[in-house]
């Protein structure tokens, strides 16, 4: 067993709750820029901290009139906007309590979310999201308040507010205190039943309090960010609730086929992504510069980079290679940088380990993506790599207040400041879920160094013990497939088999200009692509690299490409992009079993689905 701890720097304050981290921001900088709205010519219009806090307080005024009471918990579907955070505010300085529902839930898992949580009312953004409560509203009577923010209900309860007090308000701001529910959010359900995690105003309170200091070189005034990752989920509704505290400019843009122009025109100093961003930033690239017939030269460059960031690492960089990183600088690096806005110095990754390679490469560019880890129950971030504390391949050491062990399975397991209260009316998973002496059972597989920083090597879940008695843990075999321009999703099976096998689909995005830049000019269906022999040969070549890190019991030794895409419309995929494995492995258990059956298992050829 392995343990590390870092102390909180902020004396924790039981009586606060969340609302203190805007009345205190007002204070202290109350012209400073907060957020900026999208403008109708492509650019942005800035709000202050002051005039943030009016619209909060005139909100949670009209949720007060509508008779929202202290406790009473709202549900919340919507795309990722400014009015996330603005609802959010609104609704703790009203008493009450908010629960996420991800925009592309289906009215059974609304209706679910709602059910479930006792929720009294329900905000929805479009006509849409109306449509999926709508089919599924007789289910649940006890939503008795229906919003939509499309028909402008927002500012309604605005204006239906304009009669409440000051002091009303006041006294309903500071009803709360720190160990009370601030959030209860549903887990997005790769495996089972969502459940609700309870997370307190102290888990926010101190977490951000504490990671404000521990991130003071990333988040502040004079930083900005552009959020495009749902913020129904902890990591980028954290994130925002960290902003507000430290006086951050957030934008927001949901749609991701904006997003290249978004960066442009906002230019934020971080961003906030999962690992898959960084691959397709990348292998877009790649394909650019293969289509321009630039291919060579780009990865030249990219070995280049990754060769700079590692001498950066080893403490002397030779001069020949300081050489050519400057004449790449100017042929590739900035470029790509630019393409990021040109500002970006940072950005915060989660969901999923990066590969070494694309943190060394980003390095070079001038960006550090700083890995961490969390889940919903720890409010997201446990650990954190810190611009003064940096392991590339890492998820950094444990932020301030937060403690980390493996035990004897290397199960991680986690203490402090940011774990969750427990699962909502489920005392036995709550007790399941910890250990006797406390400690939060995340059923992550890892290790932590003598630094102390952590990293993930799989779930414990889902390890896989094939018939021959050797455990593999699926995502190191996973994750470097998946970081191949043409793979859109992999996932590794082989759970009491003779071998390890997998299944893979292509991704659309990407698949065309591949064949263009490889020779196949004439437009084939993504189903014709799974059965073309470059592109067969080129996912074997990405296997072969990953079967290149392990032994050969636990390398992939037969797979098949799919004729469809993981997607979370299928029920493949959760709203962060995690694929649901058990699903997926129960799905195609027909083209799992053909691998198994129909050749030999030491042929490393797709099988046509």
């Amino acid at each position: 067993m392995k343990e590390f701890s870092t102390p909180a720097v902020v004396p924790a304050d039981p009586q606060a709750n969340a609302t203190q981290l805007l009345i205190d921001r007002v204070a202290l900088d109350p012209t400073g820029l907060l957020f900026a709205l999208p403008a109708e010519d492509g650019g942005w219009t800035d709000l202050t901290t002051s005039q943030f806090h009016i619209q909060v307080v005139a909100l949670a005024k009209g949720f007060m009139a509508a008779g929202i009471k202290a406790g009473d918990k709202v549900g919340f579907m919507c795309k990722t906007r400014y009015e996330w955070t603005l609802v959010d505010f609104a609704l703790w300085f009203a008493g009450a309590v908010m629960v996420p529902i991800y925009e592309t839930s289906a009215p059974s898992q609304v209706q679910y979310t709602l059910e479930d949580s006792e929720a009294l009312a329900v905000i929805v953004e479009t006509a849409e999201h109306f449509q999926r409560f709508d089919e599924i509203a007789g289910d649940v009577p006890a939503v008795t308040n229906v919003w939509q923010m499309h028909l402008g209900d927002l500012e309604k309860l605005v204006a239906k507010g304009d009669k409440v007090t000051d002091e009303e308000l006041e006294k309903r701001r500071t009803t709360a205190k720190g160990k009370d529910l601030a959030t209860l959010i549903y887990t997005s359900g790769s495996t089972g039943q969502p459940k609700g995690c309870m997370l307190t105003h102290s888990n926010f309170v101190e977490l951000t309090r504490n990671s404000a200091v521990a991130m003071k070189e990333v988040v502040g005034p004079g930083s900005t960010s552009l959020l495009f990752i749902t913020t129904a989920h902890i990591f980028a509704r954290f994130i925002s609730v960290l902003a507000v505290h430290t006086g951050t400019r957030i934008g927001h843009q949901a749609d991701t086929k904006q997003l290249l122009p978004s960066l442009g025109s906002f230019q934020p100093t971080f961003l906030l992504a999962v690992p898959r961003v960084f691959e397709k930033v990348f292998n877009s690239a790649e394909q650019k510069a293969e289509l321009g017939g630039k291919g060579k030269i780009f990865r030249i460059a990219a070995d280049t980079a990754v060769e700079y960031s590692q001498a950066l690492d080893a403490g002397s960089v030779p001069f020949a290679l300081k050489l050519k990183f400057q004449l790449f600088d100017r042929l590739v690096y900035s470029k790509l940088k630019k393409a990021m806005g040109g500002k970006v110095a940072y950005a915060v990754s989660g969901s999923a380990p990066l590969s070494t390679r694309l943190g060394h490469f980003y390095r070079t560019l001038g960006i550090k993506i700083l890995e961490g880890y969390g889940l919903t129950e720890t409010t997201a971030p446990a650990t954190e790599n810190l611009v003064t504390k940096f392991k590339i391949g890492t998820c950094g050491p444990a932020l301030p207040g937060v403690s980390i062990r493996t035990d004897g399975d290397d199960e991680v397991q986690v203490k402090g400041i940011n774990v969750f209260d427990g699962y909502w009316k489920n005392e036995a998973a709550t007790q399941e879920s910890f250990t006797k002496d406390g400690w939060f059972r995340t059923g992550d597989i890892g290790s932590i160094d003598d630094d102390g920083y952590l990293t993930i090597t799989g779930r414990k879940k889902e390890i896989i013990v094939t018939a021959g008695g050797k455990n593999v843990a699926p995502n190191y075999l996973e994750d470097p497939i998946r970081s191949n321009p043409i793979v859109g999703q992999v996932v590794v099976a082989g759970d009491q088999k003779p071998f390890i096998s997998a299944l893979v689909t292509l991704d659309s995005e990407m698949i065309d200009a591949w064949l263009a830049n490889n020779g196949v000019s004439e437009k084939i269906s993504l189903q014709e692509a799974t059965t073309h022999p470059a592109v067969l040969a080129e996912v074997q070549r990405a296997i072969d690299g990953a079967n290149s890190r392990v032994s050969r019991a636990e390398s992939v030794r037969k797979f098949v490409i799919l004729p469809t895409e993981f997607t979370e419309e299928s029920g493949h995929l959760t709203p962060k992009m995690s694929i649901k494995r058990a699903e997926i492995l129960r799905d195609f258990g027909t083209e799992l079993e053909q691998m198994y059956s129909d050749s030999p298992e030491t042929q490393g050829i797709s099988i046509s689905s």
